[in-house]
């Protein structure tokens, strides 16, 4: 007599962002259609996996509303979703460690979506699951995995210098700990869940993320005529000069006729306000990630980003919809003197390794150039992130501009404070 089958493991999966809940429906879905035959859509992931979604809950109140959103979905799947306000008070961490001790405790398989992430880190000393896997997180998963392989610890690109302060020396024993969780050994399995091009250190996993859960879900999208260009958060963090940034913004929607600029969560309402009043683009504040905004549509034909996440998703959620992806890099004229070193070298890269985009130069009008407040010995790679020799992209073709300015945020996006 045959033996039965196994059961899955339990599985908890900790995400801070919005992104972090899309991609582990994402990684549930590709985890589902592994174990059963035929590329059919899998009936409710709920009813085929045992997995328990943790939200741990920033501040933010975009982020929040987002996180919200993209919990309704993850319930419509028949997932769990346990809310934590792990941030809401000084007692606020001790408590939500206490209550998830013993789920750390009896699950077979972590999911994380933050490898850097602190609260992260001290819950993965407290587990002794035998499979960790890591879904994308953004560009940071190309960092956490060069950072891996090298044997280094665990630190944003955008963090700058090498300094080590006295919280960085107090939670580093903890980060040591998490970061020999995260490597695999004879008693433990780690996967990396990713859109990005990674090259991963021996024993680690690579599974293709390709966005199905999301193109069965959701469109395809209607276009508009228009461009539509994604906004960064490169400001907030400290990397880009704000006046260079709204140079380039302004230069871009000249240049392509952009009509809409759809805001990244973590941008300031003054950034955005100036991005209105004196481009005269419709900012619009998506209650989820784009990548689900754009596959539900409407969307501009072309869509003009950055060096960010999206010029590598945004591909593979759009794929076979006729949407034109493009990403205009940043110079390093426009970096501040307070960015890391490694700032420029690391959005090259981003640039140089999207697939099916098209590579812009910085748009008419930026500022270009070395300059004396940009940070230095980040020179890796070319200024544009082009691969030696490669020919430059063809420039997107432009559409008519957009006809009134100043418009104020569509109607229906925003998202409330939670």
């Amino acid at each position: 007599m045959p033996p039965a089958p196994s059961s899955p493991p339990s599985t908890l999966a900790f995400v801070e962002s919005p992104v972090q809940l899309l991609n582990v429906l994402e990684w549930a879905y590709a985890d589902v259609r592994r174990g059963t035959a035929g590329p059919e859509r899998p009936p409710s992931l709920g009813a085929a996996l045992d997995l328990t979604v943790v939200v741990l809950s920033p501040h933010d109140p975009m982020t929040r509303g987002q996180l919200r959103r993209m919990a309704e979905l993850a319930r419509d799947e028949g997932l769990t979703v346990r809310w934590e306000d792990a941030r809401g008070g000084a007692g606020a961490p001790l408590k939500t460690i206490g209550g998830l001790r013993g789920p750390l405790r009896r699950a077979g398989r972590i999911v994380i979506g933050d490898p850097f992430s602190r609260y992260v880190q001290l819950l993965l000393t407290l587990t002794r699951a035998r499979d960790l896997v890591v879904v994308d997180d953004g560009t940071a998963t190309m960092e956490f995995i060069s950072q891996l392989a090298g044997g280094e610890r665990l630190e944003r690109w955008h963090r700058r210098g090498s300094g080590r302060g006295a919280r960085d020396m107090v939670f580093a024993p903890v980060s040591a700990t998490a970061r020999r969780r995260l490597t695999p050994g004879d008693k433990r399995r780690v996967e990396v869940f990713s859109s990005m091009p990674v090259e991963p250190p021996p024993g680690v996993t690579v599974t293709a993320h390709d966005f199905a859960w999301t193109r069965s879900r959701f469109g395809p999208p209607r276009l508009t005529r228009g461009t539509d260009l994604v906004g960064t958060s490169l400001v907030e963090t400290g990397v880009v000069d704000l006046e260079r940034y709204l140079e380039a913004v302004a230069g871009l929607a000249r240049a392509h006729g952009a009509t809409r600029y759809f805001a990244h969560r973590r941008e300031s309402a003054e950034k955005l306000h100036r991005v209105s009043a004196e481009v005269g683009l419709e900012i619009v504040r998506p209650d989820l990630p784009l990548e689900l905004i754009a596959r539900r549509g409407p969307i501009g034909h072309t869509i003009v980003s950055f060096p960010s996440t999206v010029v590598h998703t945004l591909p593979l959620a759009l794929v076979g919809t006729g949407v034109q992806v493009a990403v205009c890099d940043v110079d390093p004229a426009w970096l501040t003197s307070d960015a890391s070193p490694r700032a420029q070298g690391f959005l090259s890269g981003v640039t140089g390794t999207a697939r099916d985009v098209t590579r812009l130069g910085p748009p008419p009008g930026a500022a270009t150039g070395p300059s004396p407040g940009a940070a230095t010995g980040a020179a890796t790679g070319t200024a544009t992130g082009a691969a030696p020799g490669a020919a430059p992209a063809p420039p997107v073709p432009p559409t008519p501009p957009a006809s009134s300015p100043g418009r104020p945020a569509t109607p229906g996006t925003a998202v409330a404070a939670s």
